[in-house]
């Protein structure tokens, strides 16, 4: 170790090598993963390093000090030639092999990988349901078990992640092979001895056209939270805050929030619990709270089940409130855009109350107004909160709120790595509860469409064709769709159902919606 922190020194390490760094994996082994150096600063007596971790999250990246680094297996950063700029001046700049990659990865399109289970032809849907049936790839897991643990509770944000693959658009006038009938088709349960089974039955009707992917290359103008990472710079890429102290909890954050710049020098950033002002000392936090009056988020308090209340906040009423909110959650949301104006949306946050008031847990935001059926624009469960059910509970209760709305509702896509695996465990976990639920009709096989499976649920068609999709449950079997609900599938299920302690009571939530089209500018 001694040898490689005397080479740090001779050789000069700039920001854009790569080489491999020493980091403690999940089972505290040592491991030496390639990293990128993102920006270098002197303290006395020695240099330290932060590094990315290639193919890692971000949320890993961490100052290094020059014994971690192997400087055997440094690449410098390559120079790129020079070429005009918007402006018409040359420029150039030094490039990562990251950048490289990136810009080999923008020029290839990746086509959906073949189901390594019996081939299914195409779930008859919208344009849409092709598009959702295709979820971003997540590094390590990729595999999904229903009897998995509540690690799919731990939510991030509800965008893009870099790690998201696009389809491939398809070209005008192809045509699928096997294209079926509409999704108010009847879907057959049978029963077994050994396994429960359902069977769609979707007779083929006349082909229709692909459609492109629908993934947005930039993000809406109006209402998405949804970031444009073109213009990320050195800055952002870093963590700018090192501490927060929000009541009793001390949080460290994942990603870069664009707290004032002499705020991000302190060792700890202290933050009122209740209005979420941010306050740069321990003395002017105490001083605050005598003149807080909050206990509470503001806004209306819509349900209170226990302990767990849910309180509706305007953007545009609360819009201090709101954007501190929005500054809390940036540090752990990463591909998502901090805007100022926060009057189309609605923050829904969820509290735990003791004796000393409402204490924020998580919350999410949706549009007053969506074009495309969003119910969540982006959904954060702090970290002191997560693995503990709070996930599941979010995302039920903005269903709850679009089944009072008598739509059907569906999160701002693509999702990242974290809210993905939230949102597949739950539509997993809700779609299998009504198959199962299903009962004989007169001695017939019960029935039910994939509508009425949306109707009941409020989650979207398109939803539920890819998680069934996803869950491998549909088979192809003579004209026939088969959905076939193995003994294990079951058995996991109802395992997962009995550790599912946190749900919402419909009788408990207090809610009108409002109609926003005719409130002018909300």
């Amino acid at each position: 170790m001694t040898k490689m922190a005397d080479n740090a020194t001779l050789v000069d390490v700039v920001e854009g090598c790569r080489l491999p760094v020493l980091r403690k994996n999940q089972e505290n082994e040592d491991e030496w993963p390639l990293a990128e150096i993102l920006s270098v600063k002197e303290i006395p007596g020695r240099k330290l390093y932060y590094v990315h971790y290639i193919d890692f999250n971000k949320r890993l990246d961490e100052w290094v000090t020059p014994d971690r680094l192997d400087m055997k297996k440094l690449q410098f950063p390559k120079k790129e030639a020079k070429t005009p700029t918007k402006n018409g001046l040359p420029g150039s700049r030094p490039s990562s092999p990251e950048r490289e990659v990136k810009r080999k990865a923008e020029s290839v399109s990746l086509a959906p990988q073949a189901s390594p289970v019996t081939s299914v032809p195409s779930l008859p849907g919208s344009a849409e349901a092709s598009q959702a049936s295709v979820y971003p790839a997540v590094r390590d897991s990729s595999s999904f078990n229903p009897k998995s643990r509540d690690d799919h509770d731990q939510l991030s944000s509800l965008t893009t992640n870099g790690t998201a693959r696009r389809l491939m658009a398809s070209q005008p006038g192809r045509k699928r092979k096997a294209n079926c009938g509409g999704t108010d088709e009847t879907i057959k349960v049978l029963q077994y001895n050994n396994h429960r089974s359902a069977s769609v039955f979707l007779p083929p009707q006349e082909d229709s056209q692909d459609s492109s992917d629908g993934i947005p290359s930039a993000p809406r103008m109006t209402g998405s939270l949804v970031s444009d990472r073109s213009h990320d710079d050195i800055v952002t890429r870093m963590k700018n805050i090192d501490c927060i102290e929000l009541g009793r909890h001390r949080l460290k954050p994942w990603y870069f929030s664009p707290y004032p710049q002499e705020l991000t020098t302190l060792p700890v950033l202290y933050l009122c619990e209740f209005c979420l002002k941010y306050l740069k000392s321990l003395k002017c936090l105490q001083r605050h709270l005598t003149k807080c009056n909050l206990r509470h988020p503001p806004g209306n308090e819509i349900y209170r089940k226990g302990t767990i209340s849910f309180f509706e906040i305007d953007g545009r009423k609360n819009k201090t409130y709101s954007q501190n909110l929005c500054l809390l959650a940036k540090c752990f949301l990463d591909h998502k855009t901090l805007y100022y104006d926060t009057d189309p949306f609605l923050f829904y946050v969820m509290t735990e109350y003791d004796s000393k008031g409402f204490h924020i847990v998580g919350y999410f935001s949706k549009e007053k107004e969506s074009t495309e059926d969003y119910n969540v624009a982006c959904i954060l469960t702090l970290p002191p909160y997560q693995r503990r059910g709070y996930g599941k509970l979010l995302i039920e209760f903005s269903y709850e709120l679009s089944k009072v709305e008598g739509k059907t509702g569906t999160p701002e896509k693509p999702l990242s790595d974290l809210g993905l695996l939230s949102y597949r465990s739950y539509w997993s976990q809700t779609i299998l509860e009504i198959l199962m639920d299903l009962k004989p009709d007169n001695g017939e096989r019960p029935q039910i469409t994939i509508n009425e499976i949306s109707e009941i649920t409020s989650v979207k068609k398109e939803d539920v064709i890819s998680t069934l999709q996803y869950l491998n449950l549909i088979n192809y079997y003579k004209g026939q769709y088969i959905l076939t609900l193995s003994e294990d599938i079951v058995d996991g299920h109802e395992r997962a159902m009995q550790k599912r302690h946190l749900r919402i009571d419909p009788k408990c939530l207090h809610f009108t919606p409002k109609d926003w089209s005719k409130r002018g500018k909300w």
